[in-house]
């Protein structure tokens, strides 16, 4: 709940970006921050710091405001923030309805939720800061259009993002958010710690839309593969963390689904990667 409260401010004070880039935070070198946001003739960055369970607010012009990240409700964390933001002179009125989660509680009001696990945010965050790494080294291969790696608050999930350079048919269904994300096809991977589409930790790789035969499709490793309820390529975090190389398995992993969903959908990877 409190990434969301960050992540709206960041989704308020950002212009659109394609595919909602705008709205995602990022991992730093001490947790979760937004980049500097533009507020008047000032910038404005916050950062969720792991190593020191403290949330910084900062502006360019040289005022600082930190909260400690604490066992606290979500209102009273919600209220403090606010009123920070205030003292800095910034302005933002956000949609204090989380979002993408069962039974939402505005966050004024949520006195349910107020645990916090200084040992496992950071654990956390440490795996995300090598998964980033991954993420980034996977990278350099492609030379179409790729996402930054960025963190949906939403789904609690890094993510990065490659595209045919197609358009997408539509989506039957699919609501404003969904059609702006997906757009264009999409080959998309990343890590979750568990949510609540599928309950374990793991790294992912889907393609939308799904292109036919994908499903039979083998990848590597030999401990990765087709989930028919999700209908994407996963590997568990269990199963990455037993194996001699983590880095080397999850490359695999990427490399292997990637390419299994570029072909069953006839991208062209000649000119889309780097030989």
């Amino acid at each position: 709940m409190w990434t969301q409260i960050v992540g709206k401010t960041r989704m308020v004070l950002t212009p659109l970006q394609n595919h909602w880039w705008n709205v995602p935070l990022y991992v730093t070198a001490r947790g979760l921050g937004t980049s500097a946001m533009a507020y008047g003739d000032d910038v404005l960055d916050i950062e969720f710091d792991f190593v020191a369970h403290e949330l910084h607010l900062r502006l360019g012009s040289g005022a600082v405001r930190t909260m400690k990240l604490k066992p606290r409700t979500v209102a009273d964390f919600y209220k403090e923030y606010m009123g920070y933001l205030a003292e800095l002179g910034v302005s933002v009125k956000i949609n204090p309805m989380p979002v993408e989660v069962s039974d939402p509680v505005r966050f004024d009001i949520d006195t349910e939720h107020k645990s916090y696990d200084p040992e496992y945010a950071h654990r956390f965050w440490q795996v995300l800061v090598h998964a980033d790494k991954v993420f980034r080294g996977w990278g350099t291969g492609f030379l179409g259009k790729v996402s930054p790696v960025h963190f949906f608050w939403g789904s609690f999930d890094l993510a990065v993002t490659r595209f045919s350079g197609r358009v997408a048919p539509p989506r039957p269904g699919a609501d404003s958010i969904q059609r702006e994300a997906y757009s264009h096809e999409v080959i998309s991977a990343g890590f979750w710690p568990g949510n609540g589409g599928y309950e374990a930790a793991s790294f992912y790789c889907y393609a939308a839309p799904v292109p036919d035969g994908l499903s039979e499709a083998k990848i590597r490793p030999d401990a990765a593969g087709w989930d028919k309820a999700l209908g994407e390529f996963i590997f568990k975090y269990d199963a990455v963390r037993t194996l001699a190389s983590p880095e080397q398995a999850i490359m695999e992993f990427l490399d292997s689904s990637y390419a299994a969903a570029a072909d069953s959908a006839r991208w062209d990877r000649a000119a889309l990667e780097r030989r």
